[in-house]
């Protein structure tokens, strides 16, 4: 009995012993690889590398479509919309005017009183004409100080040409007449007494006519 379990049990011990032995077998076999391979140089391993994609493509998007790739522009902050109401322009103050009206140093254009001059000469024309040009400045009126009698009138910019009606209303006061108020005198005789005193600088003031001309004229009293 225990002879026939002994040649029943000697397959299955064989088998055994096959499977072990490939098992060892297969063992030396990769062993050998990695010995030998220690020697030697390692053999390159495969290694993933990212690759950056460029802007605008996504997954599924690798491969190059043939376009050139526009750049990316940020938007800038909105702008606001422009106001279509329309101002009326501040008018600033004049350069040397104060807001008290006189000037401080010659003024300049803008600041100029719009209906008086500084009278320096008179220049005759033909008499076919009816006229005669004043040479004049324009100005305006300064600051005066607390020891002078009155204010001055501060010219500034070439002298002007500006005909005069011969027939036009003229009123005069010192030093042209004997007098502080306004005293109607001829053309002629304003003609006269300017070119006795050229270059006096008397104030006047004057209206304009229909044809462009002066046809009243006031000497502005300076004590």
């Amino acid at each position: 009995m225990n002879v026939m379990r002994v040649e029943r049990c000697r397959p299955v011990v064989v088998a055994a012993a096959a499977v072990v032995l490939a098992v060892v077998v297969t063992g030396c076999q990769k062993g050998g690889s990695t010995d030998g391979a220690a020697g030697g140089a390692a053999e390159p391993s495969a290694v993933a590398t990212a690759t950056t994609e460029p802007a605008g493509v996504g997954a599924g998007e690798g491969e190059p479509t043939g376009e050139t790739p526009k750049p990316v522009v940020k938007p800038g902050p909105k702008a606001s919309p422009k106001s279509t109401k329309s101002t009326k322009p501040t008018k600033k103050p004049s350069a040397g005017k104060p807001a008290g009206g006189c000037v401080t140093e010659p003024p300049t254009p803008d600041a100029y009183d719009p209906d008086e001059f500084a009278l320096y000469r008179i220049e005759e024309l033909p008499a076919s004409t009816g006229k005669v040009n004043l040479v004049l400045q324009h100005g305006a009126w300064g600051c005066g100080e607390p020891d002078t009698d009155g204010a001055p009138f501060v010219v500034s910019g070439e002298e002007s040409r500006w005909a005069l009606d011969q027939a036009a209303y003229v009123t005069a006061t010192d030093p042209v007449v004997v007098s502080t108020e306004n005293q109607r005198i001829g053309v002629q005789e304003l003609i006269d007494w300017v070119n006795a005193h050229p270059d006096s600088g008397l104030v006047f003031r004057y209206e304009v006519g229909d044809d462009g001309a002066i046809h009243r004229l006031d000497q502005v009293f300076m004590p």
